[in-house]
């Protein structure tokens, strides 16, 4: 299993090497998207509006907009010593409570904890003592450039980490439109919808549950592909130099030179107040 981060998790005198893992995957078909025209794939380019050209990564900055079209430009170099300052803090567990005290709604992702070199006894000594407990540990800890609040508890003999948000983060229920306030149901609603509700309950297994559309969909798939509908994207072709524009350029280009090059007319120098006498022919001559 990849390791995504190495650290060390603390709680009063008791440090822990760990790594850390993902715990969960995303399993939805990713679809690609095309020109319907060609079957090629659409391209997604940077470009600035300004400039009116593509723009390369190393041309790009990172800044915040405090305003509209006002920004706050960050360099890598002030970002990077945040984060170092950051990562290099070993994660703490501040707190214990019970997981039924933090609402699902706080919960963000999950990653296995494995003990790094020389922290299985202490990895062991935190499962125990969280399982004899029945508590969970809250902590503060540094994933991909964020500061995160973290659960960490025991899943199935092993540590879990798992992401939580802010209390700022998460919206305030207020803000939901149409939330009805208490209406009077009438009884024999209210009966049939809890029989209803006792007739479906059952242990929650997980293993009975799946996505039926990511299935359905990787079948139709499967069969498209056995039925040979298939498309095989165009080849990018160069666009071929318009004769016409290349002509043009080329004369411009010609006439410029050779106005550049054209040797400037000489000035007749000015003829001088004092002729000289010209001698008289004599009749010899």
């Amino acid at each position: 299993m990849h390791t995504m981060w190495k650290g060390t998790i603390s709680f009063g005198l008791v440090n822990i090497p760990v790594k850390m893992h993902a715990a969960t995957q995303n399993n939805d078909v990713k679809l690609r998207q095309l020109h319907k025209e060609c079957q090629s794939p659409i391209k997604y380019e940077k470009v600035c509006p300004v400039c009116d050209r593509e723009i390369g990564n190393d041309e790009i900055v990172k800044a915040y907009e405090y305003a509209k079209n006002k920004f706050v430009v960050l360099d890598e170099e002030d970002l990077q010593a945040l984060q170092k300052e950051q990562t290099d803090k070993a994660v703490e567990i501040i707190d214990f409570v019970k997981l039924e005290e933090i609402d699902p709604i706080y919960f963000e992702k999950s990653y296995y904890l494995s003990p790094n070199e020389g922290g299985t006894k202490a990895y062991a000594l935190l499962r125990t003592a969280l399982n004899d407990t029945g508590k969970i540990g809250i902590a503060r800890m540094m994933i991909r450039s964020k500061e995160q609040m973290a659960v960490i508890r025991i899943y199935e003999n092993t540590l879990v980490v798992e992401t939580i948000h802010y209390p700022d983060e998460v919206r305030n229920v207020s803000e939901v439109p149409n939330v009805p306030e208490e209406i009077q149901t009438g009884k024999k609603e209210l009966d049939t919808a809890k029989l209803l509700i006792d007739q479906l309950t059952t242990t929650f297994d997980p293993e009975k549950y799946q996505d039926e559309y990511r299935i359905a969909l990787l079948e139709r798939i499967e069969e498209k592909k056995n039925n040979d509908e298939t498309a095989t994207a165009a080849e990018a072709v160069k666009p071929t130099p318009d004769n016409v524009t290349d002509l043009m350029a080329a004369l411009q280009a010609s006439i410029d030179k050779a106005k550049k090059e054209k040797p400037k007319p000489k000035q007749p120098k000015p003829k001088s107040k004092k002729a000289k006498a010209k001698p008289k022919k004599t009749a010899e001559g």
